[in-house]
C-alpha cells in the first residue's frame, strides 16, 4: 500500500506584516509518498527553499494544510514544529559543519536530540555510519582538514544517522565538482533506499536530475508543471 508522507493542500506563505506583506507561495498541493525522491527546481527566489524549510517544521505555515506523516503543521506551536524535525534529516549547501568538532563528533549531534539511546550506541552507529560514507579513516579529523565532497558525505552521515523518515536536501551539491556531486547524491539514493526514507531535494544542478522519482517545479512562488523526465537531458 502506498503511504502519503508529505501532503500540502492549498498552502499559502507569506513574509512580513501589515503593508509589508509579501506572498511568497501560492496555493501549493503536493502529494509525496514514502520511499520518494523528489527533486525541486526553479530560479533563484521562486520559493523552494521556503516550501522546504516549511515541510521541515523549521518555520510555520500559516495558511492551507501542510500535513507530515499525519501531523498538521499548518498553525502548529514551537513544541509542535520541534516534535516533527525529530522525524527529519537536514542536508544544507554549507554543510553546516561545527569546525570544532571531529566528523565523528559531528555525526553523533544527529542523535543526541533522541532519547533512550546510550553514549556507546551513539558513538557505535555515528562509526558505522562515517564508514558507510566511506570515511572510516577520518573520524578524527576535523573539517578543515576534509575536502569540500568529505564534508558533505559527514553532513550526509549526521542527517542519516537517526534513521529519519524524511531527509530534506537543500543545494547540496552547489559546492561540489560534477563527479563529486553525482558520487554525494547517489550515496543520498543508496542510503535512502536502504532505510526506507523519503528525500526532497532542492537544486539548481541538472547533473543529478536523473536520480529523482520525480521532479517538481517552482516558479514565482507556484508549482508550475512537472517537466517530463525522460526530456532532462
Amino acid at each position: 500500500m502506498i503511504k502519503t508522507v508529505i501532503s500540502v493542500k492549498n498552502l499559502n506563505h507569506f513574509f512580513g506584516k501589515g503593508q509589508l506583506q509579501k506572498q511568497v507561495l501560492f496555493d501549493i498541493n503536493l502529494n509525496i509518498n514514502a520511499g520518494e525522491i523528489i527533486i525541486m527546481t526553479g530560479p533563484s527566489g521562486s520559493g523552494k527553499t521556503t516550501l522546504l524549510t516549511l515541510v521541515g517544521g523549521l518555520r510555520s505555515a500559516q495558511s492551507g494544510s501542510l500535513q507530515v506523516l499525519g501531523k498538521e503543521l499548518c498553525g502548529a506551536t514551537s513544541t509542535q514544529l520541534t516534535l516533527a524535525r525529530r522525524n527529519n534529516g537536514y542536508i544544507f549547501q554549507a554543510h553546516n559543519l561545527h569546525e570544532s568538532l571531529t566528523a565523528l563528533q559531528n555525526v553523533k549531534m544527529g542523535l543526541e536530540l533522541h532519547e533512550n539511546i546510550s553514549p556507546e550506541e551513539i558513538k557505535k552507529r555515528s562509526i558505522e555510519m562515517l564508514e558507510m560514507v566511506g570515511l572510516g579513516e577520518r573520524i578524527n579529523y576535523y573539517p578543515e582538514n576534509l575536502s569540500g565532497g568529505q564534508k558533505q558525505r559527514v553532513a550526509i552521515a549526521r542527517a542519516l544517522v537517526s534513521h529519519p523518515k524524511i531527509v530534506l536536501a537543500d543545494e547540496p551539491t552547489a559546492a561540489l565538482d560534477s563527479k563529486t556531486g553525482r558520487d554525494v547524491v547517489h550515496l543520498m539514493q543508496k542510503l535512502a533506499k536502504e532505510q526506507g526514507c523519503t528525500i526532497l531535494l532542492v537544486t539548481h544542478d541538472n547533473r543529478i536530475l536523473d536520480v529523482a522519482d520525480r521532479i517538481i517545479h517552482m516558479e514565482d512562488g507556484k508549482l508550475a508543471n512537472t517537466p517530463d523526465l525522460s526530456q532532462v537531458g
